[in-house]
């Protein structure tokens, strides 16, 4: 299990801390400390079974700056966004397996792991 982290973000520090307490151990991943490839992005992408606008943080400045807004971004377009400026990416990710869910908020695990 692995979970794309931010340790400033309060909904973040919130699956991590459900994890714990669930017993598991997942991998942190700062994903501003070690930013994803886009191969890995791509493989989150599939496991999410969402497309890549799913991943992007509308609320962050470079979304802005960069027009993501624009619908005629292509998929690699955004993806290459996410691997310029990591800060887009959408958070938590918890990863387990084959599949991830975007845990927000962090409440939506419980079903999920159940």
């Amino acid at each position: 299990m692995q979970i794309f982290h931010n340790p400033r973000c309060s909904k973040s520090r919130e699956a991590l801390a459900w994890l714990q307490a669930q017993g598991l151990t997942p991998e942190v991943i700062d994903y501003l400390q070690r930013p994803p490839s886009l191969a890995t992005l791509t493989t989150l992408l599939a496991q999410l079974q969402l497309p890549a606008r799913a991943l992007l943080r509308e609320t962050e400045s470079a979304y802005a700056e960069l027009g993501l807004a624009d619908p005629a971004k292509t998929e690699a377009e955004l993806l290459q966004a996410i691997v310029d400026h990591p800060i887009l990416l959408q958070r938590p990710i918890v990863v387990d397996g084959e599949r991830a869910l975007i845990a927000r908020p962090p409440a939506l695990l419980i079903d999920w792991l159940a």
